[in-house]
């Protein structure tokens, strides 16, 4: 089955928001730790959707002449060019639609992704956020510690509330909190606390 990547990609699209994503300081892995071989996360994100969905050319019953292949490609283009944008990486009405392209092509058993060189974590990443299973590995702990801190715990405190003391007037509220929010204020919380507890110490 030809896939999408190996027939046309928006290479303009991609290499544009691939080369923005180096002066984005706020949220973005890239500034949770240096790595030397990091891929940008724009080009990960499409050559694993690209990767994925079939090429319309695959399916000559629903697209039997090369004009409405191009169209559909365009269609497919233009999935890309909004789940490239650094802006949307939290878009869940986007992403949810990019995973129903994908499972379009690959039905419901949908392969796993495994990176056994995971390194700072782009192709676990943006798998996870495409709705793709996924397992990484690595050598260097810090790799793998870069990976579980990314990919792994926020995972697994998805949607839940903080539990530190200060948040208890949310708890019951637990619609409030999305994706890694709750973890994140706990992480802060506790976070001030060593912060303090180490300048008492080490002054």
């Amino acid at each position: 089955m030809k896939k999408l990547i190996e027939v046309a990609l928006p290479l303009d699209a991609i290499n544009a928001a691939s080369a923005r994503e180096k002066s984005i300081r706020h949220g973005h892995p890239s500034t949770l730790h240096l790595w030397w071989s990091r891929k940008p996360l724009a080009t990960t994100r499409a050559a694993l959707f690209a990767s994925m969905v079939d090429d319309p050319s695959e399916h000559p019953e629903k697209f039997p002449t090369e004009e409405l292949q191009n169209k559909e490609r365009e269609r497919l283009f233009d999935i890309i060019k909004e789940i490239v944008i650094w802006e949307n990486s939290s878009d869940e009405r986007l992403f949810k639609r990019a995973h129903d392209e994908i499972k379009n092509s690959c039905g419901e058993e949908i392969p796993t992704v495994f990176d056994p060189f995971a390194g700072g974590g782009s192709i676990p990443l943006e798998a996870q956020r495409l709705g793709l299973k996924t397992i990484a590995s690595d050598l260097n702990p810090v790799a793998v510690m870069i990976n579980k801190a990314m990919i792994e715990i926020p995972a697994k405190f998805k949607n839940l509330p903080p539990v530190n003391p200060d948040a208890k007037s949310f708890i019951d509220d637990k619609n409030n909190w999305r994706g890694a929010q709750g973890l994140a204020a706990d992480v802060k919380y506790y976070g001030e606390i060593l912060k303090e507890r180490a300048f008492k110490k080490i002054g």
